[in-house]
């Protein structure tokens, strides 16, 4: 069977939900097909059992430094304003409160430092001191006895936000209105593996086992199988895939009220533990996730570990760039952790450890290995650079054809993404953009109001320092001379000088 478009997107996951969606809706593009590998919308990293199904803003997101957090809080934005527009509140996006959780001396003065440098862009954050926490999220003070954690111990999060989505729900929703979309041809084919795309005489043809569509440019959005796509057509080849398998454990009960994110280890390069209410498992709190190397480019499906060794494509470079990884003892011990994070009946007496850094009760007896839950993040390893990337890579040929891989957070920057490439496909095709229309419905231009009280905020500051400072003058002598014991280098800020540093 034989088709042609103007638009070809291969992937219907979240990412070619979001691009169909606004080429059909803020651009003059009539013809648009979707080309998907399996048998339903989003069933590889964008089920909501492959992620932790999170809007990231980059408020409770430690690793984020001030101007991603920027980007990625506006990228959100228009994730929260398209569920709000179609109604999907409670339904594939929900609210529930976040935080950040600081543990021990260094990572509360950590969190406070962070808390006033990132105030201002998220003027709803709230510190939560040992009492509070008591209140909102008593499981993260208090052990199996009863008794509270000994150490230090502060929330920097939000409630009353949209924090949650799912994922699918949302793709099914992007692909049914823009198939909704008047004078418009949206059609999306199940079963179609992408086996090969061509280009003559300024016309691609994308070829699957039935069909053979052409088109005048193709967006390739189909996880790790991207960039093995995009080397079959000659292009990236500066670029290998190391695909990242992410796993969690599944509660029995609801043990958090909301979203509990751990500070990052600016040394690992991948997300820290965190717990979260499942919203497609009623509530139950889900851990995780691991992070695990995995030889395949997808998880929970057959074959593929012969498209994993084309796309690493292994030389010395590669080598090299993973030597320089695992000779780090914080990398190579994590990596080999979370293997053993796999292995059956050791895996949870090794995971419940990490597990009680956030709730302490915790017990093995409550939790269980979430089977068929985690996806595969398809992290890329840049040759030319010689190091591992840690966001997302777009490779866009300009030449009619763009290739995507999008790992965490690539699901809340899907709208933004997609305007990217929308913007390319229109210029390239001398197609209209609609970009008044397109901000009017998707970017937040107001500032919201906030009803934090800040005298009180900058109140738990000065107390949960004031805390910590008495503790170290009792048994840190060596303070009054002014100096601090070494485990208060900080990994970002640096320190002031003396004591003038517990001033707020």
């Amino acid at each position: 069977m034989e088709k042609k478009y103007e638009v070809v997107i291969v992937g219907a996951g979240i990412s070619g939900a979001a691009l169909a969606y606004e080429l059909a809706r803020y651009t003059d593009v009539k013809s648009i097909c979707i080309l998907e590998k399996y048998e339903e919308i989003a069933t590889l990293n964008s089920s909501e059992k492959a992620n932790s199904q999170t809007i990231h803003f980059g408020d409770i997101e430690t690793n984020y430094t001030l101007t991603k957090a920027k980007i990625t809080k506006q990228a959100a934005k228009m994730v929260e304003k398209y569920c709000l527009q179609h109604n999907l509140q409670n339904e594939a996006m929900f609210s529930h409160q976040k935080m950040a959780l600081g543990i021990g001396e260094n990572e509360v003065e950590f969190m406070l430092e962070r808390y006033e440098e990132f105030k201002e862009l998220f003027p709803n954050l709230q510190v939560w001191d040992r009492e509070n926490l008591k209140s909102i999220e008593p499981k993260l003070v208090f052990d199996e006895s009863g008794n509270e954690r000994k150490e230090p111990i502060v929330g920097v999060g939000s409630i009353g936000e949209w924090t949650t989505v799912n994922y699918k729900k949302m793709a099914i929703s992007l692909i049914e209105n823009a198939k909704k979309e008047e004078g418009k041809i949206v059609d999306i084919f199940f079963n179609e593996e992408v086996l090969d795309i061509s280009k003559n005489d300024g016309v691609y043809t994308v070829s699957t086992k039935d069909m053979s569509i052409t088109c005048d440019y193709v967006v390739v959005n189909a996880g790790a199988h991207s960039l093995f796509l995009a080397h079959k057509m000659g292009y990236g080849h500066q670029y290998s895939c190391l695909p990242i398998a992410g796993s969690f454990y599944m509660t029995k009960q609801t043990l958090l009220n909301g979203k509990v994110y751990m500070v990052q280890n600016p040394k690992l390069p991948f997300a820290a533990l965190h717990g979260d209410p499942d919203v497609a498992q009623n509530g139950l709190t889900r851990f995780g996730p691991t992070a695990l190397v995995l030889p395949k480019l997808e998880r929970y499906k057959g074959g593929n570990y012969g498209d994993f060794w084309t796309t690493l494509r292994l030389d010395f470079t590669i080598i090299g760039i993973l030597f320089n990884l695992l000779k780090d003892s914080d990398i190579r011990n994590y990596i080999f952790r979370n293997f053993l994070f796999e292995i059956p009946y050791i895996n949870k007496i090794l995971f419940i450890k990490d597990v009680r850094k956030i709730v302490p009760s915790l017990q093995v007896s409550q939790i269980e290995y979430a089977k068929f839950f985690g996806g595969v993040r398809p992290q890329v390893l840049d040759k030319k650079e010689k190091k591992l990337l840690l966001g997302e890579v777009s490779i866009s040929t300009g030449d009619g054809i763009t290739f995507n891989m999008t790992p965490s957070p690539g699901a809340t920057s899907c709208l933004a993404n997609a305007k990217r490439d929308m913007v390319a496909i229109t210029t390239f095709l001398n197609k209209n953009f609609d970009l008044a229309k397109f901000e009017e419905e998707l970017i937040e231009k107001e500032i919201p109001q906030t009803n934090i009280d800040l005298e009180k905020q900058k109140h738990f500051v000065s107390k949960i320092r004031e805390e910590i400072k008495a503790y170290e003058e009792k048994y840190y002598p060596t303070l009054v001379d002014g100096n601090l014991p070494s485990y208060w280098e900080k990994p970002y800020i640096p320190w002031r000088n003396k004591r003038d540093h517990w001033a707020f």
